[in-house]
């Protein structure tokens, strides 16, 4: 009997054992919906954030913003949402969807990129160019990028003269996969992906001036289901580190409250 009560307690503690290292699990593993812009960025920021979280599960899923937007309203399980315009997440707050206040993180740019035309020379008027063929912008439906850029493009009175020449990637890394493959003579992208291979190996880019659109401000939530994800609140508070926004920076991006743009390319109009 004596020895029953010894296997008895024995197999309970274990059980709790076993619960509370699935509870610990359960509680270390975090999904990022991520704009396809933040690539390089984030997977940098992971890395520093993985220093003090070493046995946390992150899985990060990089697409249009306005896809994730459309997902996570009808329920898509991200904990954490980063977007290419603040729009998106200021409505899923609103809508009572976020459990975070709506975090203006950072400022994208848009650039003209092309493998001929030299950056000296490169500019968005460059699409009226009669050997470009087919311009590539992300789909400016559901992906901030391909706004802003139909936007720059209206600005200048090119959009009717070059609208039968555009083909439209779903977010702004498949825009960048058309140019590089040859399926695009030239495309808007963003700054931070043209700071990195093999953009910045197979080609050449030039900024577009800001004012030729509206803002690319980038906002980030936590998202309701994750209310209770501690390894969410981690992240949250680390992306608004000086670490982290140093890293964002290096990656092409401009602070919100940081008037050194750190500009690294010629600007044409």
């Amino acid at each position: 009997m004596i020895q029953f009560r010894h296997r008895l307690c024995s197999m309970l503690w274990c059980l709790l054992l076993l619960c509370s290292t699935l509870g610990h699990a359960k509680a270390e593993r975090l999904t990022i919906a991520a704009a396809a812009d933040l690539k390089f960025a984030m997977d940098s920021l992971i890395t520093s954030f993985r220093a003090d979280h070493s046995q946390a599960a992150i899985n990060v899923i990089y697409g249009s913003s306005g896809r994730f937007f459309n997902q996570i309203q009808n329920g898509a399980p991200f904990d954490v949402y980063f977007s290419a315009d603040i729009d998106y997440p200021e409505v899923l707050a609103k809508e009572g969807l976020t459990a975070s206040p709506v975090h203006r993180y950072a400022i994208g740019r848009l650039v003209v990129w092309n493998k001929r035309i030299s950056a000296s020379s490169l500019s968005l008027a460059s699409v009226k160019d009669t050997n470009v063929r087919r311009i590539a912008i992300a789909n400016p439906k559901h992906a901030p990028y391909g706004k802003r850029a139909e936007e720059a493009l209206r600005a200048l009175d090119l959009w009717v003269g070059v609208e039968h020449k555009l083909v439209y990637g779903e977010n702004i890394a498949q825009t960048a996969q058309f140019a590089l493959t040859g399926n695009a003579d030239i495309a808007v992208l963003a700054l931070s992906l043209v700071l990195h291979p093999p953009l910045s190996e197979e080609g050449h880019y030039t900024l577009i001036p800001e004012h030729l659109h509206r803002p690319l401000e980038q906002g980030f939530v936590v998202t309701k289901r994750a209310e209770g994800n501690q390894l969410a609140r981690s992240f949250e508070a680390f992306v608004q580190t000086p670490a982290a926004l140093e890293i964002l920076k290096r990656n092409g991006f401009s602070l919100p409250a940081n008037e050194d743009r750190g500009e690294r390319a010629q600007v044409n109009p």
